[in-house]
């Protein structure tokens, strides 16, 4: 039992041992101990902070960027449309071009058409005026081969044009 029950002495000697030590670690441990969990809650509380600021930012970004895309679609959009205006203004100027020349050679090809067709008919005319000239003079040469039917043709032309 005497081991559970210490003498009054060795007591004494223990809380000043106790005493000293304790006051040891308060005046030189307890305030490093402290000052290390303050700098450690502060720098874990910064820590926190610039988290929420870094998150805060990460949304503002995702947010640009989102913006960025949108406004990059539109231009695609915009651009696809130039273009396919472009083109369909180049494919209606190529047709209307191409419909005016096909205009112009058909106005042209009717036009020459017409000038071969009027110098053929010309050319006809100049065939058949000489043709029947010269069946009128092969006639008349007949007809008129003697004096008196000549005089008998006249006759009967004066009479003609006397009557007209």
């Amino acid at each position: 039992m005497k081991l559970l029950t210490p003498e009054f002495g060795l007591l004494i000697w223990t809380l000043v041992a106790f005493l000293l030590v304790f006051w040891i670690l308060a005046k030189f441990a307890f305030p490093a101990i402290v000052k290390g969990l303050k700098e450690r809650e502060e720098s874990i509380s910064d820590a926190l902070a610039t988290a929420d600021r870094v998150k805060a930012e990460m949304a503002q970004l995702k947010n640009e960027n989102e913006a960025l895309m949108a406004k990059a679609r539109e231009e695609r959009a915009i651009m696809i449309k130039d273009a396919k205006e472009a083109s369909d203004k180049m494919i209606s100027e190529a047709k209307d071009k191409a419909k005016s020349e096909y205009d112009r050679i058909v106005a042209e090809a009717q036009q020459a058409i017409t000038q071969q067709k009027n110098a053929a008919l010309t050319d006809v005319k100049n065939q058949v005026g000489n043709l029947v000239i010269e069946v009128a003079e092969k006639v008349l040469r007949k007809e008129l081969a003697n004096k008196a039917e000549q005089e008998n043709y006249i006759m009967q032309l004066a009479d003609a044009v006397k009557l007209n």
